[in-house]
């Protein structure tokens, strides 16, 4: 019998207080109890590795991951496990929600739920996270050995990674990464002289017994509450007076960088470009692609004022530019294997605009923005291609960055994600100098000349030769000679133990 849409509500209440009787053979272990019960024409159902609660019209419940601070008078708040119906998901980033615990309705950030009693909803569970990140978050300060995370494998479809935190005398703290696999029939094994039915059941052995594993599974590693798809639903091209500006952070030739505040409730970044900087139809249409450019390196766009003056909102990232952390705040203080890790974080954004097909042209420190935990983001990524000024687009003055283009681009015009490569040469050497400017002692016009006649930038004090390879590897004069940042990001990930696993600290790097 199909349920209709307007006895819903009714239907979830009653349900909810006249709950189903579990199955007599069935345990009762927490999330799991109720599977095969029945009452009525309400049934639990298991599917894959998702419990669902199904009414004969196929309704799915969903739960909170976080809590969640309503924007706007359409949202709902939140508190994570709180349980949702979903109305209408055909939105995307934003559903339509109805809440079991209130009642209310109105529209939730999809990527703060998801189906009841399912792995997604595992609080060990990070889904698609590299073994890179992995390591990232599990070795922040405050994480004890046996703090663990399960996540998609990167290399096989369908299978899954199980991370650790570990220490010995010879590492010290390290990270162990054990690949879970599926079987035929459903059940999972990291070893197969122990297989189980459920990935839930797998983790809850091993928080009981090492059993092979490095050490015994102690604690989920703690989470970061993810940023929102945009701010809220419809909220992209927004009013000025939504906006209100309480900080300023930085100035360009092109504008102003403040902190601020969209609609009294919840904190951004907003870029202020100077009347005729760009046309504010070119920027729009630009804008639209920027907004689909989404990954975890890639500070997101939120939304945009597109009349003059323009107004960029993104995320807010607390420690502002790499460029100015280097410089003036934490990063002085850094050592070599974070401020490679940096990199790698950089490389790893920018192979994911190499893989779109996308270009910057204008990558260097003072665009890279730096969050709690060293994490770095890219910003700015496209908007140099849209900037009007005359004395810009011929590609000389003060207000174009020569030190950081590529021949190719700054003398003829050529903009291609191999000059990008070239800009990231030019980025790791900010980042071992912590944010000297390039070139040290010459002017633009000379820096040209001498570039054009192979010239290249000594290895910095400090640094690697084999770190100063790879800067050359990017500043190869053919651009089809450059390295990919796919390679790069490799490279990187990799250098400490794959190039210089001798790395001893020095006085600084």
């Amino acid at each position: 019998m199909m349920v209709k849409q307007g006895d819903l509500e009714r239907r979830v209440q009653e349900f909810l207080q006249h709950p189903p009787t579990p199955h007599p053979h069935l345990d009762s272990g927490a999330g799991l109890s109720l599977v095969g019960a029945h009452r009525g024409d309400f049934t639990w159902s298991e599917t894959c590795d998702c419990v669902f609660l199904c009414l004969s019209g196929g309704v799915t419940f969903f739960v909170a991951l976080y809590d969640y601070e309503a924007r706007t008078s359409d949202d709902l708040s939140f508190k994570k496990g709180d349980r949702f119906q979903i109305i209408n998901n055909t939105e995307g980033d934003w559903w339509e929600a109805r809440s079991i615990n209130t009642g209310q309705k109105g529209y939730i950030p999809s990527n703060y739920v998801a189906p009841a009693d399912s792995i997604q909803a595992e609080e060990w569970y990070f889904g698609k996270m590299g073994r890179k990140d992995a390591e990232r978050l599990l070795l922040l300060p405050g994480n004890q050995r046996g703090t663990f995370l399960a996540r998609e494998s990167e290399t096989t479809k369908g299978a899954y990674s199980l991370s650790i935190r570990d220490w010995d005398e010879v590492k010290g703290d390290n990270v162990k990464h054990y690949k879970i696999r599926k079987l035929d029939n459903g059940g999972y094994y990291i070893t197969t002289r122990a297989q189980f039915e459920t990935l839930q059941k797998l983790v809850k052995h091993y928080t009981e017994h090492a059993d092979g594993l490095c050490y015994r599974l102690t604690t989920v590693c703690p989470t970061v509450k993810p940023q929102t798809q945009g701010l809220a639903k419809d909220a992209w091209e927004i009013p000025r007076e939504s906006l209100r500006l309480e900080l300023k952070l930085g100035q360009g030739c092109f504008g102003e960088v403040w902190m601020g505040t969209w609609n009294g409730t919840t904190k951004v970044a907003i870029k202020t470009l100077k009347p005729g900087t760009m046309s504010p139809e070119a920027f729009l249409q630009e804008a639209q692609i920027m907004k689909k450019l989404r990954h975890d390196k890639l500070v997101p766009l939120y939304a945009v004022v597109s009349e003059e003056p323009i107004y960029i909102v993104t995320e807010f990232m607390g420690k502002g530019s790499l460029l100015d952390f280097l410089k003036e705040g934490d990063g002085k203080y850094l050592k070599l294997p974070q401020l490679v890790d940096m990199a790698s974080q950089i490389a790893d954004g920018m192979a994911f605009i190499e893989r779109m097909n996308y270009i910057h042209r204008d990558l260097r420190a003072a665009n890279i923005l730096v969050a709690d935990n060293l994490v770095c983001k890219i910003a700015d990524f496209g908007l140099a291609r849209l900037i009007e000024d005359n004395e810009y687009t011929a590609r000389q003055g003060a207000k174009f960055p020569i030190k950081w283009t590529a021949p190719e681009a700054a003398l003829y015009g050529r903009f291609t994600i191999k000059s990008d490569v070239w800009s990231f040469g030019i980025l790791l050497t900010e980042l071992v100098t912590k944010g000297r400017v390039p070139y040290p002692g010459m002017v633009n016009r000379e820096v040209l000349e001498q570039v054009e006649r192979g010239y290249r930038m000594p290895c910095p004090q400090g640094c690697p030769e084999s770190l100063h390879d790879m800067m050359r590897h990017c500043w190869k004069k053919e651009a089809d000679e450059r390295p990919t940042f796919e390679y790069i990001q490799s490279f990187l990930e990799d250098y400490f133990t794959a190039t210089e696993p001798q790395y001893q600290p020095g006085d600084n790097l």
